[in-house]
């Protein structure tokens, strides 16, 4: 077989100009994702219209990671679901695949999709306050609810910012008027729990509510509010949990003891929960937790 003749040295430049031009116009289409100035849908459906676009030739992977508060784990795990493999371009699915895409982009629209109560628990010294201040900060739309406890402040803790600080009386008070949605006895020492009429009046205003709380509480939370999303954070090793718990120094090491034996058990009770988010870098676990409550999960999409 003769070997096939190379192409004129003019035919390369022109294709060499040819997919730089074209990486520029996906590119293009990203950032005007990424800017909210299109949505994901509208690229794939100009994609599907037109298999010469630069929409077509886009990969699912690129257009589901610009969209805004979707992070690289939560897209993985889309794909999965939806049964799309990580080299598929937006022009070359099938029909089916293109129907499920089409169904999953379209709910992330849907007004119901857009407010949710999810519920925040995990381990001691797992970082849940840490993750929790993280979207405090980054995702100022979501409402935190700031919980009330009988302990002292720690350094650096505001009233009403962080906890309501109150003593045992006022605490007895909120408990007999009905005022908390959930609460607990934690670490055999101090009480803390969630005053209830400002969840209830976010919700109802449509709102993202973000619960932190223990897991004693997070039980009650279910019992008493199905509909929440309960999400497990975990650290990304036993080795790291107690490295967190003694670097942070704001026990003693009776305490810290005591803590690590009650974190073995809270650990174990992890697949009570709905969803389970490893906290090795803040940013995208506070990622995974605000997308539970922007996006739906794909058809048959495993927890």
């Amino acid at each position: 077989m003769s070997a096939r003749p190379e192409p004129p040295e003019v035919d390369r430049a022109a294709a060499g100009r040819a997919a730089i031009a074209a990486r520029r116009a996906r590119a293009a289409v990203k950032r005007a994702v990424a800017d909210r100035s299109r949505t994901a849908l509208d690229v794939a459906e100009t994609a599907w219209a037109d298999a010469a676009s630069a929409e077509a030739g886009l990969r699912v992977r690129d257009l589901l990671t610009s969209i805004p508060t979707l992070g690289p784990t939560r897209v993985a795990k889309a794909m999965r679901a939806l049964g799309i493999a990580e080299s598929k371009r937006v022009g070359g699915l099938g029909v089916r695949q293109r129907a499920r895409l089409r169904h999953w982009l379209a709910a992330r629209r849907a007004p119901a999709a857009t407010s949710r109560l999810v519920v925040l628990a995990g381990p001691t010294a797992v970082g849940k306050g840490t993750v929790s201040a993280y979207i405090r900060e980054h995702y100022p739309d979501v409402l935190l609810s700031v919980s009330a406890t009988t302990r002292r402040p720690r350094p650096g803790e505001i009233d009403g910012v962080h906890y309501f600080f109150v003593d045992d009386a006022e605490f007895d008070r909120m408990v007999g008027a009905g005022e908390l949605l959930e609460w607990a006895v934690v670490h055999n020492s101090y009480r803390y729990g969630t005053p209830r009429p400002p969840v209830d009046r976010a919700l109802a205003e449509g709102k993202r509510v973000l619960l932190e709380i223990d897991l004693q509480g997070a039980r009650q939370v279910r019992a008493s509010m199905p509909e929440a999303v309960l999400v497990f954070l975990l650290p990304p090793s036993w080795e790291e949990l107690v490295r967190r718990l003694v670097g942070r120094g704001t026990e003693s090491a009776e305490e810290q003891a005591r803590r690590l034996e009650t974190a073995k058990v809270e650990l174990a009770a992890q697949d009570e929960f709905d969803v389970r988010v490893v906290n090795s870098e803040v940013g995208e676990a506070a990622h995974e937790v605000v997308d539970l409550m922007l996006v739906p999960e794909a058809p048959g999409a495993p927890h």
